[in-house]
């Protein structure tokens, strides 16, 4: 079932005023085949590689550095504020790029090199402040926690430099066809699933590191240094597959604008003018794309966190939490394959319900199930090692496989939120004679943007919390002291 278009495609006979909104539709006249989309598409492996370390690992690392559990989820902070700036200003300038190398491409290939830059920053950041004066006994390491933080900010900035043109790339090759658009679309998530795979197996073998010796240091324990190979791995299959995309899809060069460029409203006007002029179907997309992403952002945060604390009764450091981490690692692989064959599954599946947008729907419902089952794992594990405390760091067999289920159920809803609204945001705007960069754009505000109020919320929450503690430990001082 094809999607319904918002608008009318502009008349070209009348004059037009989209230069003032989302404008510059300057794709393909004809789409290309499925093979080009599936090269730019592989992209995403190398992409969700890097990501998929984050995800599962550096939760963890940053406690290991010093950062307290509470401030952890406020250095994520830094991706949906990048995103919340950078992908509608890289959409934008990509729409209007009139390189020799074409739109998308320069943007692509800037954003792989930076990638490389900030994982090198991420996983030398032990070394280097230990380097510039940190003391490895203490606690809490302040250089290297700075060093870490750089490199964080560059990596988002990154990812959005790359993952926006990408999807763009794909909606130009497309040019307009909603069929290709979605199975452009579905190849994107299945590679995400790929490099989530890759990711999630590197992350969870202990003895990566001994395969790059040299990365094990005074400073570095075992955990650091396999973290640190695993994101060897992350570079050099990103500029793999990115230099094998770009040398052999083209991408086409963009003529410079007969409108003077002063007369051209700038990124932000743009912007706030394509938000103004959206249609019903485009907000009602936006808003369920927010509410989705309300749930699975905690999720992104705290998986294999909540995997070594709650399910295995761990605290950073321990053993059990480690093992934690570990199987939660274990579990994201799960999901990533459930990702990877319900990718391809989309289409035919939107078909035999009716629609993308009904199985939207649909998995909607999966998704809210599938967040009830923490609730229920976690308070098994707890009256486990309630009733016998030696299950601490070895919970049940039925607990861990509970686990595992639900690690492999969100694999359905996953697929659908990494391609169905893509595709649909890329339909409207083809529709509207919109520039595939800056309506992207538009759409990942919906994603970032309960990103931030989450991570406000639980900064207001640990803020509370910590006030509580310091009045309930002053007033035992006052007592202690009478």
């Amino acid at each position: 079932m094809e999607a319904p278009s918002p608008t009318k495609p502009n008349d070209p006979t009348k004059p037009s005023n989209t230069s003032t909104t989302l404008s510059l539709e300057a794709g393909p006249a004809q789409a290309s085949p499925l093979r080009k989309m599936f090269a730019v598409a592989s992209i995403a492996a190398g992409i969700q590689f890097g990501w998929a370390l984050q995800l599962s690992l550096l939760t963890p690392y940053v406690q290991l550095l010093g950062v307290p559990h509470a401030a952890a989820s406020f250095i994520w902070l830094c991706g949906p504020i990048s995103g919340l700036v950078v992908q509608p200003i890289v959409g934008y300038y990509s729409d209007h790029c009139t390189s020799r190398f074409g739109r998308r491409r320069p943007f692509i290939l800037g954003g792989a090199l930076a990638v490389a830059v900030a994982v090198f920053l991420i996983g030398y950041a032990a070394d280097i402040g230990y380097a510039a004066g940190d003391d490895i006994s203490k606690t809490t390491r302040p250089r290297a926690v700075g060093v870490f933080v750089i490199g964080f900010w560059i990596l988002d900035v990154a990812n959005n430099m790359l993952q926006g043109p990408c999807r763009a790339f794909l909606a130009d090759l497309a040019a307009g066809d909603q069929r290709k658009t979605r199975i452009a679309n579905g190849f994107f998530s299945f590679f995400m699933a790929v490099g989530n795979v890759l990711g999630y197996a590197a992350g969870s073998y202990k003895g990566l590191h001994k395969m790059f010796p040299f990365t094990e240091t005074k400073a570095c324990d075992v955990f650091c240094a396999n973290l640190k190979s695993c994101f060897f791995f992350s570079i050099l299959l990103l500029l793999f597959l990115a230099t094998v995309a770009l040398l052999y899809v083209k991408d086409k060069q963009v003529e410079a604008r007969a409108l003077d460029d002063a007369t051209q409203p700038s990124c932000f006007f743009q912007l706030f003018g394509a938000l103004k002029e959206l249609k019903r179907p485009m907000w009602m997309l936006m808003l369920v794309t927010a509410v989705n992403w309300v749930g699975w952002f905690p999720y992104f945060l705290f998986d294999t966190d909540w995997m070594g604390r709650e399910v295995y009764g761990g605290q950073v450091g321990e053993d059990a939490y480690a093992n934690g981490v570990r199987v939660g690692s274990l579990g994201l692989m799960v999901n990533a394959v459930v990702l990877g064959f319900m990718s391809l599954a989309v289409e035919p599946l939107g078909k035999m319900v009716g629609g993308v947008k009904r199985l939207w729907a649909i998995v909607n419902f999966i998704l809210a199930i599938g967040f009830g089952m923490t609730v229920v794992i976690t308070k098994v594990a707890e009256h486990q090692r309630k009733m016998n405390p030696a299950a601490v760091g070895h919970p049940s067999e039925g607990v861990v496989v509970g686990s595992m289920v639900f690690f492999g159920v969100l694999g359905v809803p996953l697929a659908i939120t990494f391609s169905v609204p893509f595709a649909l945001a890329s339909i409207y705007c083809s529709a509207s004679g919109a520039g595939q960069g800056l309506s992207l754009g538009v759409l990942n505000l919906a994603i970032v943007v309960p990103q931030v109020r989450i991570h406000f919320l639980v900064y207001l929450i640990c803020l509370i919390h910590i006030s509580e503690r310091l009045i309930f430990d002053s007033g035992s001082d006052t007592l202690n002291k009478e």
